[in-house]
């Protein structure tokens, strides 16, 4: 049987039996109007847009590879188009299927196509989990237009993707949820009739908390929201009290001060503290997202990023002591994990600072997004192949470890960037050490400043 993303059958049964569906399921939107956030991605005349037939012309609908977090809407979007779309609607997920799979549905298409003009949109759930001869057997069937593909991916592309599928894909990404786009979910769930139905009410206190509990995802909430929902009508009430949100989901109200702080705020004073080297500030408070009940791995994510953002290399050993930190937080959890989170937030706040590292790949990211770039000079090509040669690969190369100093004067970036120089360490630490090293070999590589 040819899969689709949802059968007839589980459609009529959700139709006669609303409650047979998850709430997440039943919320799901039945147009793009309905879709919550990614507002950029749904402009008149967006590939989207034009999946779903609302716009016309010589131009085909374009494949599209759908990039985000989970919780973004990227599975609902996808549903959206299979219920709108006039073609053949196809789902195929990389966790289960594999090349026989892809060139079957292939095969469906070209018959569907030629049979009876029909289009086959083909959606392809996690797609980065597909190898790189799985994704190339779907180059063809994108590049003729076999199918239309719509593939989601929670990886970035850029690593994750082949390039020829890339370049044969618009790239479309899909934004965090904010609060209010949360929100608003909710608040229709609460009153939809494929919702709850007007059953239960949400005070405010408990909204804010759900709203804590989502991190902007939206199945999350909807989750959490159906379980208290259960709970309070469980209990004879018509408003879901705080504690029997925190009952339901296991997880206490995150209450840093009586002022009611915001769980990123105080996140975002632990990391400035310890950029600013106060250590007893930054084990205060990290002392309240303890208290709070604070996911240790939230905690432990943000001080790997701190490692690299304002110590760099002038600690070569944060960023170890922040990944070590973070591993041993997975394994022991709490309350034991408090010590570690401990250990590496005193090590972090105490190290030298320097944020070249985090302006280094900024600039240069900028100049890529800004189009400097051009092709890699010839003599650094690959020249392992055959043809190399005649293509004048490598032709050139001067291999450093045949020099006395162990460096060769040629150019290395495109001739664009030839002379840009992104990295400009500071003195501070062991970083010294590295402002003397790109001294002297911008020095001996004959580099010019730009």
């Amino acid at each position: 049987m040819e899969p689709d993303l949802f059968t007839a059958a589980a459609e009529e049964r959700q139709e006669k039996e609303p409650s047979s569906s998850p709430l997440a399921v039943r919320m799901r939107p039945r147009t793009l109007d309905e879709v919550v956030g990614q507002r950029h991605l749904l402009k008149p005349g967006s590939p989207l847009r034009r999946l779903v037939g609302e716009a016309s012309g010589p131009a085909g609908p374009s494949s599209v590879l759908l990039w985000g977090p989970p919780g973004t809407g990227k599975t609902t979007l996808a549903y959206v188009v299979s219920k709108a779309t006039d073609a053949r609607f196809v789902e195929l997920s990389a966790i289960t299927a594999g090349v026989k799979e892809v060139r079957a549905v292939i095969d469906g298409a070209r018959r569907a196509s030629g049979g009876y003009g029909k289009e086959t949109v083909l959606f392809l759930d996690e797609i980065h989990r597909f190898s790189k001869a799985q994704q190339d057997s779907l180059l063809p069937a994108v590049e003729n237009r076999w199918v239309t593909l719509i593939a989601a991916t929670t990886e970035n592309p850029y690593f994750s993707v082949i390039s020829p599928l890339l370049s044969r894909s618009l790239l479309l990404t899909l934004e965090p949820l904010t609060d209010d786009d949360v929100r608003g979910l909710l608040r229709r769930a609460l009153t939809d009739e494929r919702g709850l139905q007007g059953t239960v009410t949400l005070p405010e206190e408990t909204e804010d908390h759900l709203l804590r509990i989502a991190g902007g995802d939206a199945r999350r909430a909807l989750t959490a929201l159906e379980a208290a929902a259960g709970a309070a009508l469980d209990k004879g009430e018509s408003e879901i009290a705080l504690t029997t949100l925190e009952e339901t989901v296991d997880r206490a109200a995150v209450k840093y001060d009586r002022d009611g702080d915001q769980h990123y705020d105080v996140a975002s004073a632990l990391i400035k503290s310890i950029r600013g080297s106060d250590v007893d500030a930054a084990l205060h408070y990290l002392a309240r997202m303890i208290e709070a009940g604070e996911d240790p791995r939230f905690i432990a994510r943000r001080l790997m990023i701190s490692a690299s953002e304002d110590i760099g290399l002038a600690d070569p050993n944060a960023l170890p002591i922040a990944v070590a930190a973070a591993q041993a937080v997975a394994m022991i959890g709490f309350p034991e994990a408090a010590l570690t989170l401990s250990h590496a937030t005193i090590a972090l706040a105490l190290a030298p600072k320097s944020n070249a590292a985090t302006t280094a790949i900024g600039a240069a990211l900028e100049d890529v997004r800004k189009g400097l770039a051009g092709p890699v000079p010839a003599h650094l090509r690959d020249s392992h192949y055959k043809g190399a040669t005649k293509l004048g690969h490598g032709q050139g190369y001067v291999y450093p470890h045949d020099l006395p100093e162990g460096i060769a004067a040629q150019q290395y970036a495109p001739d664009a960037l030839k002379d840009r120089a992104y990295y400009e360490p500071t003195r501070h630490g062991a970083e010294a050490r590295y402002a003397d090293a790109v001294e002297w070999t911008r020095k001996n590589l004959g580099r010019k400043r730009s």
